[in-house]
């Protein structure tokens, strides 16, 4: 079989940083390939039908690959050749990955056989309208079971009608409580599993028609729990058993042998893990938790979590134990690393860090023709790179006085605000080792939120002047395009 020849497709600016990344990609050794570097300065932001109107394929060509910034439907471009559009990474530095064997690994990820029951904690002093519209973003983040916590020593005389509420919007419902009166008004209502059932509650189990939780009468010797099982089992109850995970400085680890010991008393049991008494009870982010947790219940072949969102750092722990499960179904059916999978779940930081040269912006600045300022990282400084300009420092608020005190008459007070907040978010990437690009939020996991581009409009301001010999009045970081640039201005680190 034919080695695939690739065209990729650059701008003027980073034509030569290409070339150097595609001649270290050990996979290309073997591939013929070639580089097309179109009449515009940043490729950035150009369009496929703009693409399309100056791009000639060579013969034989089977990929073509545009900047990942490339945005816009491929059609207009894909019916110009016989070769297959791709976009290609954001950011050229990535192409190595791109090309990597990275990707073969995670092929199938994304199944999992764990569920997820996520807890609502003092559901009757919750308005029923603010509980179902808890149930409907847990159940979209990932759950699948909505568990009713009940309030201890006391009963809740209106939960068979919330559990009905819920069923009838679509919802599997859980209920817990050791209170046989609440249990028995939930189960006629069509909650599918109580938690919990120890010595003091097994008897009624057998009259509420649906599969219960065990626990031990005492977590730290499991006692009653064999005596419950056994009782359970005789009156032809389905459970599942959960030896109770217990909090750090309390016996986690002895706990988490407890749970060894029961997969080795019952090994065909089915077994639930609450594990909100680690999350909850920590103070750190509840992310890399979650993967802990649930790759231990994946090896041991406990098939259900309970888990809360009741402390702020635990607040997205449905969606990650969504992800989590995933990571760990995939590593420990396939045997390989949860590593280079989803990078759903690096949230403090990002996967990769990506260097940039101080030198190559230096480069930068003699080969910009606008007053559009770019601002990039690295070397741990912010820095600002327009027409014969470079600056740089830590402290942002000093990379502004410089610059202004250099470029007054193209900073006005829209753009002093762009700017600001545009090297708000690079000193927050100093000082978490986060990669920043202008124009995008900081990637945050399962949590970034995408920005919309936040260029200044095209709109004359007073001051404004010819920034060079050939090109129309420019603002400071518009869409501005020279004749044959649709996106002269934007970043130009990006293909």
């Amino acid at each position: 079989m034919s080695h695939p020849r690739w065209l990729f497709v650059t701008g003027r600016l980073a034509a030569e940083a290409l070339h150097e990344q595609l001649r270290n990609i050990p996979q290309l050794t073997d591939e013929v390939y070639s580089v097309a570097v179109l009449p515009i300065s940043v490729a950035g932001l150009m369009t496929p039908e703009w693409v399309a109107k100056h791009l000639q394929t060579p013969s034989g060509t089977t990929h073509v690959m545009l900047p990942g910034y490339c945005r816009g439907p491929l059609e207009s471009l894909q019916a110009t050749t016989t070769a297959e559009i791709v976009r290609g990474p954001r950011d050229l530095r990535e192409l190595s990955t791109y090309f990597g064997d990275a990707a073969e690994s995670a092929i199938g990820f994304g199944q999992f056989d764990i569920e997820i029951i996520a807890e609502i904690n003092h559901a009757p002093d919750i308005p029923f309208a603010s509980l179902r519209s808890r149930a409907e973003r847990l159940r979209d983040d990932g759950a699948d079971i909505v568990d009713i916590g009940c309030n201890p020593y006391q009963t809740w005389k209106d939960v068979g009608h919330c559990v009905k509420l819920l069923r009838e919007a679509g919802h599997r419902v859980s209920i817990d409580s050791f209170n046989v009166a609440e249990i028995a008004d939930a189960t006629r209502s069509g909650a599918e599993l109580v938690l919990s059932v120890n010595s003091t509650n097994r008897d009624a189990a057998k009259d509420w028609g649906c599969p219960v939780v065990v626990v031990p009468d005492d977590v730290s010797s499991l006692e009653g729990l064999d005596a419950s099982i056994e009782q359970l089992q005789r009156d032809s109850v389905p459970f599942l058993i959960d030896p109770i995970l217990e909090p750090i400085g309390c016996g986690f680890a002895a706990s988490l042998q407890r749970y060894m010991e029961v997969r080795r008393r019952y090994p065909d049991a089915q077994m639930m893990m609450g594990i909100g008494n680690v999350t909850e009870l920590t103070d750190c982010d509840s992310a890399g938790m979650n993967v802990i947790l649930l790759a231990i219940c994946q090896e041991l072949g406990i098939r259900s979590v309970l888990t809360t969102e009741v402390i702020n750092w635990c607040r997205s722990s449905v969606r990650e134990c969504d992800v989590a499960r995933r990571l760990a179904y995939h590593a420990v059916t396939r045997n390989v690393l949860p590593k280079h999978l989803t990078p759903d779940l690096v949230m403090l930081r990002d996967p990769r860090r990506i260097d940039i040269d101080p030198g190559d912006l230096q480069n930068l600045s003699r080969s910009i023709r606008d007053n559009n300022f770019r601002v990039f990282v690295a070397d741990n400084a912010v820095h600002i790179v327009g027409r014969q300009l470079h600056l740089s420092d830590a402290d942002p608020f000093q990379l502004f006085n410089q610059l202004y005190q250099q470029r007054a008459e193209h900073v006005d007070a829209s753009h002093a605000f762009y700017l600001g907040y545009e090297m708000a978010k690079a000193a927050i990437a100093i000082t978490l080792g986060k990669n920043y690009r202008q124009d995008e939020a900081l990637a945050w996991g399962l949590l970034t939120e995408d920005e919309n581009r936040h260029r200044l409009p095209r709109t004359p301001r007073l001051g404004a002047h010819r920034t060079d010999s050939t090109g129309p009045d420019r603002n400071n970081h518009a869409d501005t395009n020279h004749a044959d640039d649709p996106n002269d201005g934007d970043q130009s680190q990006l293909r």
